[in-house]
């Protein structure tokens, strides 16, 4: 016999709006245990001073954190011009300073060269792994270490405005993998004046708003509740970028059990979709000539 789980077999997506001075992590735990749920995962970690949306899967809905991982996110953040710290960020120790200030002119000018697929050297203290270690351990012993470039896809960054000669206001909407606080530093070496971020806000993540966005406060209020319940968004919101193919009463049995099951619908041989029953996600995969071969199902 199967070892039992523990937990309630709930499953779907809460938004939580997460405060600064916690790590994403933490989060996740805390989401965990207010549902008494068996799984969770986030999908895109938030550094812990950073704000805004963590998308926090349960159940079967962490089969879809993939799509939310890859899906196009937007974050608010705020740029100190004159000072570089060692984390990138307002967390950090000041390492170097400059007397210079760019104009808006120039900042809006520079921004340019960090649109579109752009090449990021991710922060000394970062979740990288090197050689099998995590980036920010290496740094907190003192280690300076060479972390390749990755490639970002950046579809926006904008101007949002100055508060004062030593801080600008910026908007960014980027692929995965995206740190806001490289752009800062890159953007403040670029202008020749250095730069970090003072503070981040993650305003969205695919399909999820910031506005929908749950406090730490209200999960631990409403811990054990049916009105926490009532937050959870469906599982299928994690799948709203793929195309939808509805299965047959036949293809769904096979699907459920692993197979590929003849759906309703068309699309281009190979073409990563999900099944449906009533509106309901039965299985991810691959369309090929009238059936979806699955490489996930959701078992509810």
């Amino acid at each position: 016999m199967g070892r039992v789980k523990k937990g309630r077999a709930i499953s779907g997506w809460l938004i939580v709006d997460k405060p600064a001075g916690v790590n994403s992590t933490a989060v996740v735990n805390k989401v965990k245990w207010a549902f008494g749920a068996q799984k969770a995962g986030h999908a895109g970690t938030l550094d812990p001073d950073a704000t805004g949306v963590l998308a926090v899967a349960l159940g079967e809905a962490t089969k879809t954190i993939p799509y939310i991982t890859d899906a196009l996110k937007c974050y608010r953040f705020r740029v100190v011009l004159g000072a570089a710290t060692d984390t990138d960020d307002a967390s950090g120790q000041v390492i170097a300073r400059s007397d210079l200030r760019p104009t808006d002119a120039e900042v809006e000018a520079a921004l340019g060269a960090f649109r579109g697929d752009v090449m990021q050297v991710p922060p000394q203290y970062s979740a990288v792994k090197v050689d099998g270690e995590r980036a920010y351990d290496l740094a907190r012993e003192g280690e300076a270490m060479d972390l390749a470039a990755r490639s970002l896809w950046v579809e926006r960054l904008d101007f949002l405005g100055r508060p004062d000669a030593d801080h600008v206001d910026l908007e960014m909407v980027c692929g995965k993998g995206g740190y806001v606080r490289s752009i800062a530093r890159d953007l403040g070496a670029a202008l020749g004046c250095l730069g970090h971020v003072e503070w981040l806000r993650r305003t969205w993540s695919g399909p999820f708003e910031v506005e929908d966005g749950v406090t730490l406060a209200t999960i631990d209020a409403e811990a054990k509740t049916d009105a926490l319940d009532a937050h959870l968004l469906p599982l299928e919101l994690g799948l709203q970028d793929l195309p939808e193919f509805i299965a047959t009463p036949e293809g769904a049995v096979r699907l459920k059990n692993g197979n590929p099951g003849q759906v309703i619908g068309h699309a281009d041989w190979g073409t990563e979709g999900w099944a449906s029953v009533n509106g309901q996600a039965v299985a991810v995969g691959h369309y090929r000539g009238g059936e979806l071969h699955p490489s996930r199902v959701f078992n509810r």
